[in-house]
């Protein structure tokens, strides 16, 4: 698990939510609820993007802040790992 930092603005119109520490990883949602949501999975989105392109994801910095967010707290990025196996030849049963 990797400790990130999000902060939220609150506009007229919504709540815009990015990971300080995590570039690209941005969102805008309705309320406060809506932007966590959305942004719990646009930092998901953009880690497994970053690994399938073979490059290192961002070293968290916990004293990074941006002057103009309403709220900032962490963020949580957990990915699991887990592989496909396919048996070859495969078995085919007959029906009795």
């Amino acid at each position: 698990m990797l400790t990130y930092k999000a902060m939220y603005k609150f506009l007229d119109d919504g709540v815009h939510g990015e990971v300080l520490d995590y570039p690209g990883a941005i969102t805008c949602g309705k309320n406060l609820t809506e932007a966590r949501r959305l942004l719990a999975g646009a930092l998901v989105d953009m880690a497994e993007t970053t690994l399938l392109e073979g490059e290192s994801l961002p070293v968290p910095n916990p004293s990074m802040t941006n002057d103009e967010s309403d709220l900032e707290e962490p963020i949580y990025l957990i990915l699991n790992a887990s592989s496909q196996i396919k048996v070859v030849p495969e078995t085919v049963y007959e029906v009795a």
